[in-house]
């Protein structure tokens, strides 16, 4: 399979590009600075563009079988996550070539709740809502403009920290999965693995799902 990542030196974006290296994928690596992608596989065919430019998305996607967005806004310009999505379904606009999105969790339900998201749980930190509020926008501009697109969003547990690749990881829909204990955790390189089932043995379009411990 041939595989367009674009945030391919972030923290979940480099170990997207790790994990479909080492299942023999072809993986180009887009970094939108250059001297970020030291980090990288040499493996990795680097190129460097800019999600936010659906003629970018176009020329890096042509000839590839998936496009995996990992791109995060640094504090501040949180709203260029959804434009980001925007250009990236209009980049793939009647191209044939899949979407993967990695989104947010706050927008999904948490259990016993009567259906409240958790960032609106009182103990949401303040610091993290602007990127909660853009995660949310980022799935709308998915639902809306993605009409002729096989996209996918992923929801991760709300806890994602770097850690150890397991391989094991349950599936869900729009509310939060959570342990016996309560805690909704998975590490950055289980993600990765996430990924890449779905990318080779796909279940999920033009939807949103999830995965935790």
């Amino acid at each position: 399979m041939k595989i367009t990542v674009f945030g391919a030196a972030g923290s979940v974006g480099r170990r997207v590009v790790a994990e479909a290296l080492a299942r023999g994928h072809e993986v180009t690596a887009v970094v939108r600075d250059p001297a970020r992608a030291g980090a990288l596989p040499a493996a990795a065919r680097l190129r460097t563009g800019d999600a936010s430019d659906p003629h970018t998305v176009a020329r890096l996607a042509e000839g590839q079988d998936l496009v995996v967005s990992a791109t995060r806004p640094v504090p501040g310009r949180e709203p260029e996550l959804a434009a980001v999505a925007r250009a990236l379904l209009a980049g793939l606009h009647a191209t044939g070539v899949r979407l993967l999105l990695v989104g947010g969790a706050g927008s999904l339900t948490v259990p016993g709740t009567g259906g409240t998201a958790v960032a609106d749980v009182p103990d949401f930190p303040a610091s993290l809502r602007p990127i909660a509020l853009a995660c949310d926008e980022q799935l709308a501009a998915c639902r809306t403009t993605g009409h002729d697109v096989d996209w996918a969003y992923l929801s991760p547990a709300a806890l994602l920290e770097p850690g150890e690749r397991t391989g094991r990881y349950r599936l869900g829909t729009d509310d939060l999965l959570v342990d016996a204990d309560g805690n909704s955790v998975i590490s950055m390189e289980d993600l990765a693995v996430v990924f890449l089932d779905e990318a080779e043995r796909p279940k999920h379009h033009r939807t949103r799902f999830t995965a935790a411990y």
